[in-house]
């Protein structure tokens, strides 16, 4: 299983460490701002949280420079899903407030929320950390949360990155990309052409910001000016809902024919992501009921605070909704159910309609 080391460029397997400089009496790799021995530590801390994520079908390593795994045995014909993605300016509170343990969860569920959209079972993960001298503590931190975030989406830290980075980052910052590969039968792919007006839009809670938005709400604490203790800090850190398995359970049993990860951009962007491209019914729209959920808080603080409209909080937050389902209204039913047997909180926001429809008072028409 390939992993991570401390360099620039290129990555080993867990316990085979790359090769190290040997002094001369001139400068060394570690006289430049990155320590070998460092990496290696590192290596070994990280070992256990990786093993925890180890899926069947991973293969031994060949040649310790990349992972290799069989495809799950279920599918007859697998068709390969890939996602990537970051966390974002979260990593700048997590810095400043401590608050290295969730966002390695955070960068998990950006790409696996992602992939799943395409009714994908996320597979594999690889993460790359980058920083300016490599901080142990901090870094393990993180990838404890890499992998803490791939044993809710059920899938293996197949590898990763660790690259030290002196002269590029500042002291103290890091940062950090993620890669996905998802599964999916070829007849089982989310087939957006199948939805129509009436199709019913049920959404799925969010646990806060999630990893969107944090240029903006870091220039609300600036006029906030909280403290580092208030409450308000830990609720805009809490790591981003991984909803793979409440969802796959769903996509097992019912008909679902569009998904939508509410992720930077919001419901207004998000949803027509998932719209279809039918002309047999005509460009469509979803409407919104309003009323039917109320923002968390946070949301609100955020708007009243910074003075935010409430199309640019639409436009920037998911606003308490984390995930959307587009099913059939004669599946609804049968999919609320599933959902909240998962653990679910579902709620029904809307429906699919055509796009010249006029929304009446409390709806919002997104087209």
């Amino acid at each position: 299983m390939a992993n991570h080391t401390s360099d620039n460029t290129s990555s080993s397997p867990i316990g085979t460490p790359k090769a190290a400089q040997t002094p001369t009496g001139g400068l060394t790799y570690r006289d430049a701002g990155v320590d070998i021995a460092a990496g290696n530590d590192l290596v070994k801390r990280i070992a256990p949280a990786a093993k925890r994520t180890r899926r069947p079908e991973m293969l031994s390593s060949v040649g310790g420079f990349a992972a290799l795994a069989s495809l799950p045995e279920r599918y007859r014909e697998p068709v390969l899903v890939t996602g990537t993605d970051g966390v974002g300016t979260k990593l700048k509170l997590a810095i400043d407030y401590d608050g290295h343990d969730d966002v390695g969860q955070d960068l998990v569920a950006m790409c696996v929320n992602d992939v799943l959209v395409t009714g994908a079972e996320p597979f594999l993960f690889l993460d790359y950390y980058a920083t300016a001298a490599l901080d142990i503590d901090t870094a393990a931190r993180v990838i404890d949360g890499i992998a803490k975030g791939c044993e809710i989406a059920g899938c293996t830290l197949a590898g990763g990155e660790t690259a030290e980075m002196p002269g590029f980052y500042q002291k103290g910052d890091y940062d950090l990309a993620g890669f996905c590969v998802g599964v999916v039968e070829r007849v089982e792919i989310t087939d957006n052409n199948r939805i129509e007006p009436g199709h019913a839009l049920i959404g799925l809670p969010s646990s806060g910001a999630h990893s969107n938005g944090y240029s903006l709400i870091r220039r609300v604490l600036d006029i906030a000016q909280l403290e580092d203790n208030d409450p308000l800090i830990k609720q805009l850190m809490a790591p981003t809902r991984i909803y793979a398995k409440s969802v796959l359970q769903v996509t097992r049993q019912h008909q679902v024919d569009g998904m939508s990860h509410i992720t930077g951009g919001g419901l207004l962007e998000n949803l027509p992501r998932m719209y279809p491209d039918n002309p047999e019914t005509g460009a469509l729209a979803a409407l919104i009921e309003r009323d039917s959920w109320e923002w968390p808080a946070l949301f609100s603080w955020l708007q009243q605070t910074g003075n935010i409209a409430e199309d640019e909080m639409l436009r920037t937050f998911n606003c308490g909704i984390g995930f959307v389902l587009c099913v059939p209204a004669g599946e609804t039913a049968g999919v609320v159910a599933t959902l909240k047997s998962a653990g679910e909180a579902p709620i029904i926001l809307g429906k699919m309609v055509a796009e010249d429809t006029l929304p009446g008072p409390g709806q919002l028409l997104i087209a």
